[in-house]
Parts: structure tokens; sequence; C-alpha cells
């Protein structure tokens, strides 16, 4: 008997087979993937993307073989000769290293002259003896998380964060400085929750007058304004049924906000010139660099606006702060630009590697990934050297005096200070305040700096 009604080929036509095909993927669990007769692959879930550390974009169209580098050297013919295999258990590499215990299963399939088509391939990882928390890295093993890549125990905690509240609708303000992944994390919140089939939408509040963001958020209609020739659906409109992320929230203009406030209060607002009343069900995810706390003090944010935003509050630290991530980092990037080619980077010079990690990095993860675009562009060899650095990790200050540090301020402030006089370079800034490099390490650590 047929296991498929007759409309199924409609139904999914209506709904998209890959639609059809991911959300199989992610109800099933493990990694997903799909490879063609040549062995490249077409589909890649995002289960593989967490088991593996790759995301879809570095490997869709590759070569299988040259993805899961696995230590069964057979495993693609059995494939092809057995036609399936179930529960076999063998060794992959991850993306940054070591390898992973899986259970492997594999569909082949054949065209009507019994040539190889493709597969269709399911991993799970499997059980570690005696570990109670599957699931969950060890606290110094990487974790990959929505293109967001760290060891570091505090991100960690925040990842678990994003899942739990992805979950419900809640308002989300992410903190962190420039460069540290706040939209990432903002497109993690929309992919782990119900609204991932609906539109993400993001804006940068501080990129535009007050005029225009607010055209953009809320719309127009026709002839609001000189130049309004037709009606415009604003961001809150076209995002209905999904996320809306509001980058830099804090530039966002008084007169905007009780605006925001309104759609977050009762779901509904009035386009520019217009007089009905639109509903929509958008779910709000702001981000900034700024204390909401101390703009309200200072009177430039509502402090009702500032509660509704912060319902959960989401920080994110600072790559300095995350130390053990810059090496991590620094070979995810290296990687990614290794498979683009031409250039091939196989090792990094000590003295690089000392340079990189001694750097301040006030652009954060941003700043190393045009770092390393930087060293890919100018350099040759198969070796990343000190040459390949932009010319802020090759400079010496300008003055060899040590900076005019106040003797009242903090140990905290004066260590911040040095740094940023230095930029970046640990033993200037050392030397600057009379420390030994150990010392200085000492008591960044202490200050979390």
């Amino acid at each position: 008997m047929t296991q498929f009604s007759p409309f199924l080929n409609r139904w999914l036509s209506a709904v998209g087979p890959d639609k059809a095909l991911s959300t199989l993927a992610e109800l099933m669990g493990g990694a997903v993937f799909a490879i063609n007769a040549d062995g490249e692959i077409l589909f890649w879930s995002r289960g593989a993307e967490r088991l593996f550390g790759f995301s879809s974009e570095q490997v869709l169209g590759r070569p299988c073989g040259s993805v899961i580098r696995c230590h069964d050297h057979d495993g693609w013919s059995s494939v092809v000769q057995e036609g399936k295999i179930r529960g076999i258990p063998f060794e992959v590499e991850h993306a940054k290293g070591g390898t992973i215990r899986v259970k492997r299963s594999a569909q082949a399939f054949f065209d009507a002259q019994g040539r190889f088509a493709g597969a269709i391939e399911i991993l799970w990882p499997e059980p570690e003896p005696n570990r109670k928390d599957i699931g969950t890295p060890p606290a110094n093993e990487a974790e990959v998380f929505h293109g967001l890549i760290t060891r570091d125990p505090a991100l960690k905690q925040a990842f678990q964060i994003i899942r739990n509240v992805a979950q419900t609708d809640a308002t989300v303000l992410i903190r962190g400085e420039s460069g540290t992944g706040k939209e990432l994390v903002a497109q993690a919140l929309h992919e782990e929750s119900h609204r991932r089939d609906h539109p993400f939408l993001a804006i940068n509040c501080a990129a535009l007058s007050a005029h225009l963001l607010e055209s953009e958020l809320f719309g127009h209609v026709r002839g609001a304004f000189t130049g309004a020739v037709k009606d415009h659906q604003g961001l809150f409109k076209r995002a209905d049924g999904g996320t809306l992320f509001l980058d830099e929230v804090a530039e966002l203009p008084l007169e905007l906000q009780a605006k925001l406030l309104r759609v977050l209060q009762e779901k509904t607002f009035i386009p520019v010139g217009g007089d009905h009343p639109i509903t929509v069900d958008v779910r709000i995810v702001a981000a900034t660099h700024r204390s909401l706390r101390e703009e309200v003090k200072a009177g430039r944010f509502r402090e009702d606006l500032m509660y509704r935003l912060r319902v959960v509050p989401i920080f994110l630290p600072p790559l300095r702060a995350r130390r053990q991530d810059i090496s991590l980092l620094l070979q995810h990037f290296i990687d990614r630009h290794n498979v683009q080619g031409p250039r091939r980077i196989q090792s990094i010079e000590p003295e690089a590697m000392r340079v990189l990690l001694d750097y301040h990095w006030p652009g954060n993860v941003r700043e190393l990934q045009n770092v390393v675009e930087y060293a890919f562009a100018v350099g040759r060899s198969d070796v990343l050297q000190v040459e390949d650095l932009p010319p802020e990790f090759r400079e010496e200050p300008q003055s060899p005096s040590v900076p005019n540090i106040p003797a009242a301020e903090s140990e905290a402030d004066r260590i911040r200070r040095a740094l940023a006089s230095a930029r970046g370079r640990i033993d200037r800034a050392a030397q600057m305040l009379g420390m030994s490099r150990a010392t200085f390490w000492r008591k960044r650590k202490k200050y979390g700096l």
C-alpha cells in the first residue's frame, strides 16, 4: 500500500520542498545532509552546522569529502554499493579540531538506469559514557551557535538564555560593544523561535534622521509629505508574524519612543499621514552599546520604554574579556578564507600570534575578522606573519614617554588608559605603568580587562 496521498506533491509545491525537508531534519535531530551524484552537498541542516562546526554557507556546493573528514575511508563507497546503511558507528573531525563519535545512517538514490543519483545521510552523536549532560559541551570545548563561536563560559551561558527565551515572545535587549555579534544573537533568537518561517528584518536607529526613521519603521500614506507619491509599508508591517531587530535603539529620537511604546503595549500603530491604526504581531529584539539606565537619567530615553525593551537583557562580553576565543576565532576565519582561495594559511608565526593575543581588540570580533581579511589580501606565504597584519599591529606609539595618568585614578582605570595609549600592546602598557608583564597580566585578569 502506498505511503503517500495523491495530493502530496501538490502540498509540497505549496509549502516548498526545501522548507519541508528543513523542518523534517530539525524534528529528527542530529546532522542531516544531502548530496548529489557527484558527492556535492545540496542540503546542510542546522544540526549539521552544530555537529561539524561548518555553516551552510561554507559547505553548500562543495564535495562532501572535503567537509566531512572521517576516519572511515570506505564510508561513501559503501553507501553506493549497499544502497543504505543503518546505525554504523564511526568518527568525524570537527571544524575546530578533535573528533566526534557518531552513528551514521544513509539512503542512496538511483536513477532509471541504475546509476547513483545522490543520498541523504543522518548522523547522531554517540553519548559519552557516564555523562549525564548529553548535548552540553564541556566547559573548555568550543561551542558553535548560529554563527557565534566560543569557549567562554559567560557567552555559553548567553547561548542557553537565547535558547530558552526564544520559546517565548518576550522582548529582548542585547547589550554589547560594537563588533560583538549583536545582530547574530538577534538572528539566533529568531531562528530558534516559532517565528523562524516569517520575516526577520533589521534597522540601525542611528543611521537615519528622525523623519526618515519614522517612515521606515511605521510606513506612510501617499501625500503624507513632499515626495510621498505612493503608500509605503514600514518595517513593522513587513515583519508581521516575524521579528524586528532595532539596533542602536538608544539613539531612537524621543518623539518616536512614544510611538514604539504604543506598538509594544497595544500591537498597533498609525502610519505617517494615516488615520487608521494597523495591528501587527511582531517580536522586538533591541540592541545598544549604551546603558539605557544612564540614558534615562540623562533625559534622553523614556523609562517606561526601557522597561518594555529590557524584559530579558542579554550581555555579550567584549573579545578582550574572552582571551581564549582569540585563537579559536582566528583559526575559524582562516579556515573560511582557505576554502575560498587562492592563498592558504597553514600556520601562524609565534610572534604574530603573540601580537594578536596582546592586542586590546576595541573592534571586537568584527575587527579580528577584518584583520584576517587584510592578512589574506597582503600576504603571500602559507605562514601568517607579523608583516601580514595591519599597520597598527606593527607601529610603536609615537611618543615613548609614559602617558599622563592621574594618580587619583583607580588602578583599573590606569591599566585601561595605558592599554589605550599603547594601542593594545601588553609589553608597552606594562612598561608605561612600571609593571612586569606577568604582574600586568594578573591585574588585567583581576579587573576583567
